[in-house]
């Protein structure tokens, strides 16, 4: 039996009416990649989500952001309202992003990513085919080959889309993220039929096959790792690795947060991405 298609429902689409910010497009080859676009007087900061998370998941970030950049949160290929389709490669998604500061004009951006976001920054950042003016990784997944395994199992995420594909409320959504506002917990309950399932599973399965260490040292630019100072996907060991790789980053733990750091603290969180950010727009 075929799975069900990417769906994005009415009230899904509402969710947008509420949302400050512009809907940008811009095309990577064939793909056309929506982006939400937050304005803002200082430089473009282009924000990158994890692997089942549409740009909208991350609004409660970017209007955070506005007084200090213009924040503008990519749909990553294959979820929200970007198509889907072609490969999953950390370079296909690099290509897509650096189409994105291409297509949209944007003049030395600052990058941000959490996760699977973070990882492409990483990629960005060291193959240095656009112009960018520093980055912010946020717990990116430090697995790979001959690495510890990624903390969260595949069938865990498509158990996770089955739910949305079938119908799901944030209530269903709270069993697996219990500590999350409740406003992102009805985001997630509302946008995540909207992630492509190959996308999910090609992701992950680059999270065993592609090192995030083959680009971390060569990321070039001020770079700040943020992590979770109870994440199972950054430990000490990698922090460790980290630091020896590229001495001249800055590192900072948020408390009492795991992987998704900034859905579970997220003030600590936030003042961590300012103070990351704030010497990168002098």
């Amino acid at each position: 039996m075929p799975h069900p298609q990417r769906s994005v429902p009415q009230s899904a689409l509402a969710d947008l009416a509420d949302i400050p910010a512009t809907s940008r497009w811009a095309r990577s080859g064939t793909t056309r990649l929506h982006v939400l676009d937050y304005g803002g007087a200082g430089p473009a900061l282009l924000m990158l989500p994890g692997i089942t998370s549409p740009a909208v998941t991350m609004d409660f970030v970017a209007r955070e952001l506005t007084d200090l950049v213009r924040p503008l949160v990519v749909d990553v290929r294959g979820r929200g309202l970007s198509d889907g389709g072609g490969a999953y490669r950390l370079e296909d998604y690099a290509e897509d992003t650096e189409a994105v500061v291409a297509g949209l004009g944007l003049h030395r951006p600052l990058l941000f990513g959490h996760s699977m976001g973070a990882r492409i920054v990483a990629a960005v950042a060291a193959r240095g085919k656009v112009a960018t003016a520093g980055s912010v990784l946020a717990d990116p997944p430090m697995s790979g080959p001959g690495r510890a395994a990624y903390p969260t199992r595949l069938a865990a995420f498509l158990d996770q889309l089955a739910q949305a594909e079938r119908g799901t409320d944030a209530d269903e959504v709270a069993a697996s993220w219990p500590r999350w506002p409740r406003r992102e917990q009805e985001l997630r309950a509302r946008w995540l039929a909207s992630c492509e399932r190959r996308a999910i599973t090609a992701t992950h399965e680059g999270f065993e096959t592609e090192d995030f260490f083959d680009w971390w040292p060569a990321v070039a630019g001020p770079a700040t790792l943020l992590y979770g100072a109870d994440s199972p996907v950054v430990t000490a060991d990698g922090v460790a690795e980290a630091r020896a790789l590229l001495p001249s980053a800055a590192f900072a733990a948020v408390p009492d947060a795991g992987h998704m750091i900034f859905w579970d603290n997220p003030p600590a969180a936030l003042a961590a991405l300012r103070a990351a950010l704030r010497p990168m727009t002098a």
